[in-house]
């Protein structure tokens, strides 16, 4: 039996990257799959990647008219949501002017970052436990970030979406608890992995190979990750074998919060 079977699942910000992997690892652990994007061509995409097993929906996490169309689909097509990936989030770099840093933000840049990052994440565990709290069991997956528990100075917006993002975990988590609720809520907080979001830090060329190597000497573990690595993390998240885990949050991130660089060392004796 594999670890889904006709689950149904929504992932958001699915065209590409972590989405991307998550959906297609879902689909190959037997869940039905909406593939959801702002970009319905790269959701298309993703989704006739998959075959039969996945549906692309166009979805904007930012307007709650999106949401609300996603879910009378879900409704109509299947009755209920059994998972729900709040993948779908952006750093502001690509998307808006800035400048990102706490001296100099710019307001419109700040509020586009959170509308995606932190209301995108709200409206979608509002959906899902509508969705969800008349099924069998329910998982609510959120990807907050590294970022969210340590500051960014030169994205602030991005930092303080990703620490709301796993303060809202947990009270989603605590709330459908005391409301009786079969829904668990948990988080995941990738670092360094090797996504497209990364291509407007990383440069090109020589540029980019010196940005990676750089990067990778202050990972623990030598190099980057992979989204397929933070797939298999929703994979465990969404299953019955991470039944008794609710509020609860998964670092992927190669070791990097265990401990700081400047660390006390004994030196050695003449």
């Amino acid at each position: 039996m594999k670890m889904l079977e006709n689950k149904i699942a929504l992932v958001t910000g699915a065209g590409r990257g972590i989405g991307a992997a998550i959906a297609r690892a879902f689909a190959r652990q037997g869940a039905f799959v909406f593939v959801t994007d702002i970009d319905l061509a790269a959701a298309d995409e993703v989704a006739l990647s998959i075959g039969a097993q996945a549906e692309a929906l166009p979805l904007d996490v930012s307007e709650p008219e999106h949401w609300s169309g996603a879910e009378a689909v879900v409704r109509d097509r299947f009755g209920g949501l059994d998972i729900l990936v709040n993948n779908a989030g952006i750093t502001g770099f690509l998307e808006t002017p800035g400048p990102h840093d706490p001296e100099h933000f710019d307001l419109a840049s700040w509020r586009t970052v959170h509308a995606v990052n932190t209301d995108g994440v709200a409206l979608g565990c509002k959906s899902a436990i509508a969705l969800m709290k008349r099924r069998a069991a329910g998982s609510i997956i959120n990807l907050s970030s590294r970022s969210g528990v340590v500051g960014i100075p030169a994205a602030a917006a991005y930092a303080a979406s990703k620490a709301a993002i796993l303060n809202h975990t947990r009270t989603v988590a605590l709330y459908c608890a005391e409301q009786g609720y079969p829904i668990r809520c948990n988080a995941i907080l990738p670092a360094a992995i090797m996504t497209p979001m990364w291509d407007a830090m990383l440069g090109t060329g020589a540029a980019r190979d010196a940005a990676i190597a750089g990067v990778e000497a202050g990972i623990p573990l030598g190099r980057f990750g992979t989204a397929d690595e933070v797939a298999d993390a929703a994979v465990f998240l969404a299953g019955p074998t991470s039944s008794y885990m609710t509020g609860g949050d998964i670092h992927l991130d190669g070791g990097i919060l265990a401990g700081a660089q400047a660390r006390p060392e004994r030196a050695e004796e003449d």
